[in-house]
């Protein structure tokens, strides 16, 4: 029995047409104010205004010293900011979904945001090098372009876009309303651990927050590509399937020769191990009364099976006479 998502996807009945979010006037504008203070963030430290001087002040304070009791508890809490855990939880969740409502559109936008998150968070994390708070050389500066990867901060734009594609593929407002209040808990928990711990600047946090919500407001542009990329893969998956199913019997026509059910490697057998019983035979000599002719025994050699003709092609045979051949032997005292 097969049990790959595809075979699954088969046997399920089709499910209500499912709202695909498109780019309203509301998300636009909320991508434009979250894009506005993405840019403000960046400008800030790159400045080194004064939220460059409140990342120090946070630093300096030591929150984990300051409150030690439940460092051991976010030190766990933390994981559900990390990529590799977290894909793997919400894509089981999602393959479920896939297998529930005969679509791969689930799975496809986890991969889409992903990606994105991906190409986005980590060139500006290359191209900005900032270094994170135990990595600090000089107080009071913004530690840029030293070869660090903490701006924005990873584990918070990790959690919004995994967390957030929950409410962004909700198919119930219901359902919508709690899985995004869900995800702004455990986003907002997340950064703030990291600021807690002292793994992340106050201002990496800000802007993981701001470059998640940014993947899941803009995710709808992606929506024609994840469609065509579902079409595509259940094309590929059905010529797969009709390269390996069996081809049907040819059909015979009434009265025709059905084919020989002997394979042709059998025959082939047959015949050459006719041949050599043949070839290493013993032969005998025996003299008959008042002849000198000698026979020769021989091992028969088994013939290949032919197809049984039909009636119509069979020899017609005369009514009278006999079919035997003549009798060739002479008769007594020739």
């Amino acid at each position: 029995m097969r049990t790959d998502i595809f075979a699954r996807l088969d046997r399920e009945p089709e499910p209500p047409k499912i709202e695909i979010p498109r780019m309203s006037r509301t998300r636009l504008a909320l991508f434009g104010g979250t894009s506005a203070f993405y840019a403000a963030i960046v400008v800030a430290v790159l400045a080194s205004t004064w939220l460059v001087a409140l990342d120090w002040k946070v630093m300096l304070f030591r929150p984990f010293e300051q409150w030690p009791q439940p460092h051991a508890f976010l030190d766990y809490f933390v994981v559900l900011g990390q990529r590799g855990p977290t894909a793997v939880m919400v894509a089981a969740w999602l393959g479920w979904r896939s297998w529930r409502q005969h679509t791969l559109r689930p799975l496809l936008a986890l991969g889409a945001a992903l990606l994105l998150l991906n190409v986005t968070v980590g060139a500006v994390k290359i191209g900005l090098g900032r270094l994170g708070p135990h990595y600090a050389t000089e107080i009071g500066s913004a530690e840029l372009f030293a070869g660090g990867d903490i701006f924005p901060s990873g584990h918070t734009a990790n959690a919004v876009v995994t967390w957030g594609i929950l409410a962004y593929l909700a198919t119930t407002p219901r359902a919508r309303r709690y899985l995004s209040a869900l995800s702004a808990v455990v986003s907002l928990g997340v950064g703030l651990t990291t600021v807690y711990i002292g793994t992340h600047w106050l201002s990496d946090v800000l802007l993981g927050w701001a470059a998640g919500l940014l993947i899941l407001l803009g995710l709808p542009w992606c929506e024609p590509v994840i469609a065509r990329a579902e079409v595509w893969l259940l094309g590929l998956r059905d010529r797969w399937r009709a390269r390996r199913a069996p081809e049907p019997p040819l059909p015979v026509a009434a009265g025709a020769p059905r084919p020989d059910p002997v394979p042709q490697r059998e025959l082939v057998s047959q015949v050459e191990s006719g041949a050599a019983a043949q070839e290493h035979a013993p032969r005998h000599a025996g003299a008959r009364s008042g002849g000198a002719s000698r026979t020769a025994t021989h091992t028969p050699v088994a013939a290949p099976v032919r197809p049984h003709p039909g009636r119509s092609e069979r020899s017609p045979v005369s009514p009278t006479g006999s079919r035997r051949p003549p009798h060739s032997r002479p008769l007594p005292g020739a």
